[in-house]
């Protein structure tokens, strides 16, 4: 069925924002005031894998049901008084010493970036995966001091740049999912005696891989770096990079609340247990996929372990295999962290650099990515989703804004408590797929992406996989000007003809497969709430809400796209040249 279609620079400190409009945010009460009649479920005996225990504890399940009525974000607070220390980010981060896993993906490089720019950090150990250190030296240059995101660092220290990064960066040779790390005796002893703050931001992100592996990487290397960093001597703060889908399949509010060992946001009656999904036990899971492992083939393990993940995402309530393990590796930590305070931070789709270091940077094909770029080469004539459905996109300099500003919130009340921030834009500042396509359909059809290219067409929507399979088919087709009649050519033409449907073909498959992917987002209706977000920039002084941009609400969405994160993947992904495929 169709559905009706209704200039890059440094210092951000320069920027000048006009006042945001005021937004009345529900604060719901929490799942233990909404559930305090319901009983606890015995959890089972643990379990031991790769020498570490896992725990299927009691715990208190969170109902799906928002509640009905809520509270109001206090407002009393003056947006013209100015606090003059607000959080204290840059006296937190003062001679601190940070040690950070995935420093070379795109977020742990932003916060590396941001850490090191704005704050008078002490060390920064990155937990660097290389055969020796020789080989980690090497990555630290080329993936980290020599990327073009360093560039405003670079100016500002001028000669002296490489001595002060050399300085403050310090790669330790390991790995998150072999034991202690995978790091040698010395540099875990250096790391324990020193560190004030982890950051866990390495993790698998590929939607449906191999169940063992995404359960290694997600659940079972976090687990190691929390009980690594119960051993050090004056940790203040652990902060854990999650992702806001774990909250699975739900409609609605989704409340930045923890999640609970077993916890799958079951259905409850008022009198009785009824489950819409089976309880989840991590352990069970752990040892399900450690059997389907030993299958006689190599290609028959991946084949049977990336469908076993994705069966059992679906079983217990989450979109893809990816979702389902970060949820369980909130799961594990919670479970075991003790006294250790942590934070975690779950973002929803992050995409390139609002304006810091400077607008569009972006590291990788992003998510929303191969669809814009697909659509700008007229590959994608529709959209297998609801065009009135709210996305969720993020920039990456706000994700890391947000985890510093909570790292040096929480850090600094030496509380051993547990909390959740949702980095989102869903809730205050809603785009939908309409205006997304649309912002995409003004940009193409002023700048081709393609060299031959006159004009794109505005993109179709369907919520029916067959329809929008056969339109995709018919319209791919018709683009390339049809085949023609096979019985009235040379050789060399039916060559070309043949080529031309296999190319065809692949462009048809792999629209079908794309949105097939994405198929969760485009119909996705629901929103993340951020009220401990807003309440975190209520307590910035302006001047932390200026250095330390949080407020999406601060973003237009048609100046993102057109002005700053297509020119980005442009720059960034395409090499700045246009193509002409």
């Amino acid at each position: 069925m169709l559905l009706t279609q209704s200039s890059l620079f440094c210092p951000p400190i320069k920027f000048s924002f006009g006042k945001c409009p005021k937004t009345r945010i529900p604060l719901f009460a929490n799942h233990h005031e909404r559930n305090n009649n319901i009983g606890f479920i015995s959890g089972k005996s643990c379990v031991l894998y790769n020498g570490y225990s896992y725990f299927t504890s009691p715990c208190h399940p969170l109902e799906l049901e928002l509640p009905k009525h809520g509270l109001m974000v206090d407002e009393s607070i003056d947006d013209d008084d100015d606090d003059s220390t607000g959080i204290g980010i840059v006296k937190f981060f003062e001679g601190k010493n940070i040690f950070i896993t995935g420093a070379t993906g795109l977020l742990g490089k932003d916060l590396v970036e941001k850490i090191l720019r704005s704050t008078p950090v002490g060390k920064i150990y990155l937990l660097i995966k290389a055969k020796d250190k020789e080989a980690a030296f090497d990555r630290l240059t080329k993936e980290i001091i020599n990327s073009d995101l360093f560039q405003c660092l670079k100016e500002e220290h001028g000669k002296s740049y490489e001595g002060f990064v050399r300085e403050k960066l310090i790669p330790i040779v390991g790995n998150i999912c072999e034991p202690n790390l995978g790091m040698d005796s010395d540099s875990a002893n250096a790391v324990r005696k020193d560190v004030d703050v982890i950051i866990q931001s390495a993790a698998s992100t590929t939607l449906n891989d191999r169940y063992d592996m995404l359960l290694d990487a997600n659940v079972n290397a976090p687990q190691r770096l929390m009980r690594f960093a119960k051993t050090c001597k004056n940790l203040k703060l652990f902060a854990h990079i999650s992702t806001a889908y774990v909250n699975g399949r739900r409609e609605g509010i989704m409340l930045e609340e923890p999640l609970i060992m077993g916890e799958n946001r079951r259905k409850y009656d008022d009198d009785d247990i009824s489950s819409s999904f089976p309880r989840l036990d991590v352990a069970d899971e752990i040892n399900m996929a450690l059997k389907s492992s030993t299958a006689s083939t190599d290609y028959d393990v991946t084949k049977n372990l990336k469908r076993l993940g994705q069966e059992r995402a679906a079983n217990f309530g989450w979109y893809n295999t990816y979702h389902l393990t970060k949820a369980m590796g909130e799961m594990v930590l919670n479970e075991i962290r003790g006294d250790v305070p942590l934070v975690i931070i779950r973002p929803t789709v992050i995409e390139s650099s609002y304006k810091e270091p400077f607008p569009g940077w972006i590291q990788g094909n992003r998510m929303f990515d191969p669809v814009i770029i697909s659509y700008g080469k007229g590959q994608l004539p529709a959209f297998f989703g609801n065009s009135d459905v709210t996305m969720d996109i993020i920039p990456v300099d706000m994700v890391a804004n947000t985890t510093i500003a909570a790292i040096a919130k929480d850090g600094t009340t030496h509380r051993p408590q547990s909390n959740v921030y949702h980095v989102a834009s869903s809730d205050i500042n809603p785009l939908r797929y309409l205006d997304f396509f649309e912002y995409l359909y003004e940009y193409f059809n002023s700048t081709p992406l393609i060299e031959s290219q006159k004009s794109i067409a505005r993109i179709k929507y369907f919520d029916n996989f067959k329809d929008f399979s056969q339109y995709t088919r018919e319209e791919i087709i018709s683009r390339t000007n049809g085949f023609g009649d096979t019985n009235t050519i040379t050789k060399n033409e039916e060559t070309n003809i043949r080529k031309t449907q296999n190319q065809c073909k692949a462009k048809i498959a792999y629209a079908e497969q794309l949105c097939k992917m994405y198929e969760f987002i485009g119909f996705f209706n629901a929103r993340f709430h951020t009220g401990n977000t807003q309440k975190l920039m209520k307590e910035m002084s302006k001047k932390e809400q200026l250095d330390f941009e949080i407020n999406a609400m601060n973003i237009d969405w048609r100046k993102y796209f057109q002005d700053i994160h297509i020119p980005g993947l442009k720059k960034h992904i395409l090499n700045g040249t246009r193509t002409s495929i």
